[in-house]
């Protein structure tokens, strides 16, 4: 069992690093502003495309998917030969260490050290994550999101929305489509639900006041003024 705590510790930390690397900092700043000093003033790809336009915020929501998405899907397989043979309940423990590392990588978003451990708001890293190991649940999720945006116009109600629709979803697919139910990964549900409500917990305060800002497919895009030399 050493040689599996070793590697997957490893493969932790190395989710944590991957998910924490800001990519709507870092494309903002590449276009000349600081992401934070605007809008909202989150990192994530919502208000990146609110400042910046489709063509950055799009890519910084698929970044974002794929830094959710690699280090689950490549730590499992590296991870899963390290499980002794004959290991009881085995399904659990491959299901716990699936769940550290897609825990591992949102944190790392949300909480991020390039930026003093403060970050975006977990959306589409977890979407990431459950690509890598839990499809069904982000079918579902996404199908709430999709609604919930349609109907209301607020990204963050329909954010909120697909995060509590997680804990649900996560046990109708352990009953259903990959039976026995796997505890880590319904702990996983619970978790990621809560912390993604929690992270927005300054939309909720703008929703209840009426305050929030409804989506806007027509972006509007800050005009980078550059210093002319005098």
């Amino acid at each position: 069992m050493n040689e599996f705590y070793t590697t997957t510790a490893l493969c932790v930390l190395a989710a944590y690093v991957i998910g924490a690397m800001p990519f709507g900092y870092w494309l903002s700043k590449l276009n000349g502003i600081d992401i934070r000093e605007h809008g909202s003033g989150n990192i994530g790809a919502t208000n990146v495309y609110r400042t910046l336009g489709a063509k950055t915020g799009i890519s910084v929501f698929a970044l974002d998917i794929l830094k959710g998405f690699a280090p689950v899907f490549f730590g499992g397989r590296i991870i899963a030969p390290t499980l002794p043979e004959g290991l009881e309940h085995a399904g659990q423990w491959q299901g716990g260490a699936l769940v550290a590392l897609a825990l591992a990588a949102i944190i790392g978003h949300n909480y991020t050290f390039f930026l003093g451990f403060k970050g975006g708001k977990g959306i589409a890293t977890s979407a990431g994550v459950m690509l890598a190991f839990l499809p069904e649940v982000l079918a579902g999720s996404l199908t709430t999101w999709i609604l919930m945006l349609y109907f209301s116009g607020y990204v963050a109600l329909a954010s909120i929305a697909a995060a509590i629709s997680i804990i649900p979803l996560t046990v109708i697919s352990g009953l259903t489509v990959r039976p026995p139910v796997n505890v880590p990964v319904v702990f996983f549900g619970l978790f990621a639900s809560i912390m993604a409500i929690w992270r927005h917990r300054s939309n909720i305060k703008r929703l209840l006041a009426g305050e929030e800002d409804r989506f806007d497919r027509r972006s509007k895009k800050v005009k980078v003024v550059e210093d002319k030399p005098s």
